[in-house]
């Protein structure tokens, strides 16, 4: 989970998180290469006066400032593209979770067994253990298998909520009457949290997502 001061994303857990951080300092290394040549000509132009009576038209100048943007444009567009259809993919997921949001906590149902669904809450303040994060750890943790393709289908039983885990990379709207479904895969063993980050009543903030990532054996 994300540090005091941490001014970066959350370490990736899952390819697709990784490939999103990759695809963020990208795009970040070429917003501040425009943000340095820009603000170079703005402090030349101040400081300097480039003046020629006999300059009535650049068409060489004028054509590279069209040019140069749309190529950056298409820096920018492919990698994005690549990410957006390797996130819509689902490969013949290892298992099924079914995330359902209520007012103001998750149910899950493993879709694979047979009668295996549970509630999650949030832990209370005045049950929290020095161990136990507040406001984010749950009385039952969601336990999936690493290095595993889990397909995540998500829905609403009330208002629209939001099933976010930001290590993964996972953000899937709930809607009632309507079946969301998303892929991902946990590279290591541990604990990940997350939030319902859609503004769905008064207690929004105390709808924590809680996932235990195990090894196949240990599953």
């Amino acid at each position: 989970m994300t540090t005091w001061l941490n001014m970066s994303l959350q370490d990736g857990a899952s390819p697709i998180m990784e490939q999103l951080i990759f695809f963020h300092d990208h795009t970040l290394m070429i917003m501040l290469m425009i943000i340095t040549t820009v603000m170079y000509m703005m402090t030349t132009l101040l400081w300097n006066k480039h003046t020629s009576r006999f300059m009535l038209e650049g068409q060489l100048i004028e054509t590279t400032w069209t040019i140069a943007p749309a190529i950056i444009l298409v820096f920018i567009a492919m990698p994005s593209l690549r990410l957006l259809y390797l996130m819509d993919e689902i490969h013949n997921p290892a298992m099924t979770l079914k995330a359902v949001g209520h007012q103001w906590y998750w149910s899950y149902e493993y879709s694979d067994f047979t009668k295996l669904e549970f509630d999650s809450y949030m832990i209370p303040q005045d049950e929290n253990q020095a161990s136990t994060f507040r406001l984010l750890d749950t009385d039952n943790r969601i336990v999936l298998p690493m290095n595993s393709p889990i397909r995540l289908v998500v829905t609403a039983a009330d208002v629209l909520h939001s099933w976010t885990i930001p290590s993964l990379g996972v953000k899937t709207d709930a809607t009632p009457g309507r079946l969301n479904q998303t892929s991902f895969s946990i590279n290591h063993p541990g604990i990940l949290y997350g939030q319902c980050s859609e503004i769905c009543g008064a207690n929004h903030s105390f709808m924590p997502i809680t996932i235990e990532s195990v090894s196949a054996n240990h599953f």
